[in-house]
């Protein structure tokens, strides 16, 4: 078994302590946050330890790896702190202020051979794994654009301030639900290396954005757009899609489907010429235990195998997470400057 500490339960940390205290790889030893509500109802409903000190609860409980689901501002000391002392550690997004804070993270983790990853679940959805998969075997021939987009209901009307209302601790549309997206174009598509425009758009909230447009260009010469607004009270809950068109054809895809169009078929792929639709219900990642999405678990799951096998994670690590920070630096420098 290995054991394993989560600091920060808000809904994400409820959510991990669940998933992990189900893997029958993993013993869930203590958790901390500033809570007495919360911790109280973990002394009463579990057998972890509580602690309200993470350092404290680092050196008095020894775990083999971390999960860190604090506001963002926290997290550089804290994976710091359990990186120099040999723990293994998951991170959630955004994972730094700044990104010479993750690049550093990320030299430390590296040198200590330590699995470093961060909570970009979406990576972990079957559906975006196939247009990753698809664009690979160049389905849609030269491609020339792409759009990722993502909406939600997060901020509708004016409000009392929290920690997203606050740059300082990781608030914003951009931070918040625009990293998500750029995360995704800079794996699966093509890393931004340029921006041509931004624009950050506050609706109803003081002091950060509640809406990032932006036009980037990517090392392989693409240039697309990035379309995200949390304030957007058409949508339940939040929805993120890619859009890429090419010379053959188009691919729609979100968390429940894979749309694609094909002006020629691709027999290789037993894809006909026209409209082709690949639902999640046939690409999800099988896991053993389910809450919220497969993807919260397969991503948990993935973290967990790599420390049992003593291997490098492929997906979400520190350093892919440091360079979307670098994206989200780079958007907004420029919309300071124009």
């Amino acid at each position: 078994m290995i054991k394993g500490a989560i600091t920060g339960l808000g809904k994400m940390g409820i959510s991990h302590a669940a998933i992990l205290g189900a893997h029958p790889e993993v013993e869930m030893v203590a958790v901390c946050d500033a809570s007495s509500l919360v911790l109280n109802a973990f002394n009463k409903f579990s057998s972890v330890k509580t602690y309200t000190d993470f350092e404290k609860m680092v050196e008095s409980e020894k775990p083999e790896f971390v999960v860190i689901a604090t506001p963002t501002k926290y997290h550089y000391p804290m994976v710091k702190y359990a990186l120099e002392r040999g723990v293994h550690v998951f991170c959630e997004k955004p994972f730094t202020l700044t990104a010479s804070q993750g690049e550093e993270l990320t030299e430390l983790a590296n040198q200590k051979g330590l699995v470093n990853q961060v909570g970009f679940h979406n990576h972990f959805i079957g559906t975006f794994r196939e247009l990753k998969r698809l664009l690979s075997q160049n389905v849609l021939g030269e491609v020339f654009h792409f759009s990722g987009e993502s909406y939600g209901p997060v901020v509708t009307k004016e409000k009392g301030g929290t920690w997203r209302s606050n740059p300082e601790e990781g608030g914003g549309c951009l931070y918040d639900y625009a990293s998500h997206v750029i995360n995704l174009i800079q794996e699966i598509i093509g890393r931004p290396e340029k921006i041509d425009g931004a624009l950050l758009k506050s609706f109803y909230s003081k002091g950060v954005e509640d809406a990032v447009y932006s036009l980037l260009r990517l090392d392989n010469g693409l240039s697309g757009t990035l379309l995200v607004n949390w304030s957007d009270e058409t949508y339940r809950k939040m929805s993120t899609s890619l859009t890429v068109q090419g010379k053959n054809g188009k691919i729609i895809c979100d968390v429940t489907e894979v749309k694609i169009y094909l002006k020629k078929a691709v027999p290789s792929e037993k894809l006909e010429k026209g409209w082709t639709i690949k639902y999640i219900t046939d690409l999800a990642l099988p896991v053993g235990f389910y809450l919220r999405g497969e993807e919260y678990s397969a991503q948990i799951d993935y973290f967990v195998d790599c420390i049992s096998n003593g291997r490098k994670s492929e997906y979400n690590t520190f350093e892919q997470a440091a360079y979307t920070d670098k994206v989200i630096e780079m958007i907004v420098n420029h919309s300071k400057t124009n």
